[in-house]
């Protein structure tokens, strides 16, 4: 049972060059992803949009258990453990968030109608499934994750200059803003240099504020730019590394035989 359960979480994952039966798997899984979210695309429910939908669901179903009874792998230890933390790990969630809309039960109430109309656009998390089978997201998030300091920085620079931003205003002008909160949301659209004009400043002093924190939004934002850029190079220099060190290997192999 345990060689079953290692064989089986091998063809769900990432499948290697080699595993035939991996590659039909992540491949009829991307398809079922794209389909499912075909009836997204129209507002009309037709019978074979709710048969695919189903049957989607049921597939999605399968793979989530699939991914949970074999989480002692994915997490290398066999404990208990293993299979407490599996369901609330990000790809587990977004899982989970594709699936749930499909079970939920329809009703012929107005409130829960709403309700189930905002659910079914969260059938939308379905596409990032597909992430888990892609190169690019891979290299994506290895940015993501060495660069996870600089950002975390800029972030909170951004963060408290919004504050900041939003204090300022807020008693500079306290009759343009009505609360604080439209002086963080008035901070933040200046500060990303969008600028709605649904709120804004009239006095001398406030429009002098909002010029300059255009200036620094500027600033602000094009700092995690730069990071991610300047990581996603890097990391792209290494995978080039790598796959070269692995084109020689493969050819002294071969050479060898």
């Amino acid at each position: 049972m345990q060689i079953d359960r290692k064989r089986l979480f091998e063809i769900i994952e990432k499948s290697e060059e080699e595993d035939t039966i991996g590659h039909i798997y992540d491949i009829g899984m991307i398809v079922v992803i794209i389909l499912s979210l075909v009836p997204l695309a129209f507002k009309t429910e037709y019978l074979l949009f709710m048969v695919i939908d189903k049957a989607a669901a049921v597939i999605f179903i399968i793979d989530y258990l699939f991914r949970w009874i074999t989480a002692d792998y994915k997490y290398n230890s066999h404990s208990a453990a293993s299979f407490i933390r599996y369901p609330f790990s990000a790809m587990a969630i977004i899982d989970l968030l594709s699936i749930l809309p499909s079970l939920t039960v329809v009703s012929r109430g107005f409130k829960v109608l709403r309700v189930l109309r905002m659910l079914r656009a969260m059938r939308v998390f379905r596409i990032f499934k597909g992430l888990r089978y892609s190169r690019s997201f891979e290299i994506i998030m290895n940015v993501v994750r060495r660069s996870k300091r600089a950002l975390i920085a800029v972030g909170t620079l951004a963060l408290g200059y919004i504050l900041v931003a939003a204090l300022i205003i807020f008693n500079v002008e306290p009759d343009s803003f009505n609360t604080f909160f439209d002086a963080v949301y008035w901070a933040t659209v200046s500060l990303t240099t969008v600028g709605y004009g649904d709120i804004y400043p009239v006095s001398v002093m406030g429009r002098t504020i909002t010029m300059v924190s255009s200036i620094f939004g500027i600033a602000i934002v094009a700092l995690p730019a730069g990071v991610i850029t300047a990581g996603y190079m890097a990391e792209l220099q290494q995978q080039n590394l790598m796959d070269e060190k692995i084109a020689v290997e493969d050819t002294i192999r071969n050479r060898t035989f």
